[in-house]
């Protein structure tokens, strides 16, 4: 029996094409649209919007709204996979934030295109047409949410957008692609390990992402802390701050903030060997939290789910 995948669209370059009215590109492909331009025999296939947006408009309450409904779909018998059709600005958040609260072998499966479809190239309805495949196949059951682009599939923990403007600009900096799709179908080379699963009912909207740069002063970290019930840090190098930012910190974390710690790198974790002032081991002495391996933005919607969760420094045991 063929597999039965839903596309849910949300707009994104995917679904845009150039309009004179508006002097550029705007969503306007719908479901419809897409599968009608696609070949029939991917698989039993059905679309539905979930809205036709810019991921730029993307609020937090689109987040959540998007990653409970993608939840619901999977829950249903009638459903083998999802595939979310995104805007490429913030499809990496959306696509973790399902993969560390939708617990299901169901591949759910996000994709995109960085042309549009009134552009020469349009690679659209290639990049869906692949992540139907995926969705569709029985290999993708287990490994979490996916990111499909470029006939690459990679694991949504570990995949971030690398490059403004370029197609390949999905890229996964430390792991690599965990498969790619051919023209004799779906290779998985290799299982992603899921790692963090927060059961939550919401996610904290007042978390901020500070990134840090050499000499800089504290204020924006004084000022986030007043009003913020967590802050990410994108340290220096492995996870360092200059030491004049120790106070403020300590300060946050006894009022209650929970700091996470990640590296402005983008990739590697926050580890290091050094004795000097605000390295690793005077952040662990004051109270972060390690964000082991995820970037920045990634590290934000984890410690909104884990705070939305109620949870504390134990759900980040171990990083």
């Amino acid at each position: 029996m063929a597999k039965r995948v839903v596309v849910l669209t949300t707009g994104g370059t995917i679904a845009m094409t150039h309009t004179d009215a508006a002097g550029g590109a705007v969503p306007v492909l719908a479901g419809a649209d897409f599968l009608a331009s696609l070949p029939r025999d991917l698989a039993e296939t059905r679309a539905e919007e979930f809205s036709n947006l810019p991921s730029a408009h993307f609020t937090i309450d689109h987040l959540w709204s998007l990653s409970r409904r993608v939840a619901a779909l999977v829950d249903d018998d009638a459903v083998d996979g999802v595939v979310v059709t995104h805007g490429t600005d913030t499809l990496e958040e959306s696509a973790y934030l399902c993969d560390i609260t939708i617990d299901s072998p169901k591949p759910i499966v996000l994709t995109g295109a960085m042309r549009t479809a009134s552009d020469v190239g349009y690679e659209g309805l290639a990049n869906l047409a692949a992540a139907i495949q995926v969705a569709a196949c029985a290999e993708a059951r287990h490994l979490g949410t996916l990111v499909v682009f470029n006939d690459e599939i990679y694991a949504a923990r570990d995949v971030t957008k690398t490059h403004a403007n370029a197609l390949e600009t999905f890229l996964s900096p430390e792991f690599g692609a965990i498969g790619r799709v051919d023209s004799a179908g779906v290779v998985i080379a290799r299982q992603p390990t899921r790692r963090e699963f927060i059961s939550t009912s919401r996610l904290e909207p007042n978390v901020y992402l500070l990134k840090l740069v050499v000499g800089m002063g504290t204020e924006l970290m004084e000022l986030a802390a007043t009003r913020a019930r967590g802050v990410v840090l994108e340290t220096l190098g492995g996870g360092r701050v200059p030491p004049w930012w120790l106070p403020a910190i300590e300060r946050a974390v006894k009022n209650g903030v929970a700091i996470v710690v990640t590296s402005r790198a983008g990739a590697g974790r926050t580890v290091d060997r050094y004795g000097y002032v605000g390295a690793r081991r005077d952040l662990e002495r004051i109270g972060c939290w390690f964000a082991n391996g995820l970037n920045g933005q990634k590290a934000r919607i984890r410690l909104m789910a884990t705070l939305g969760a109620g949870l504390g420094a134990n759900a980040w045991q171990g990083e």
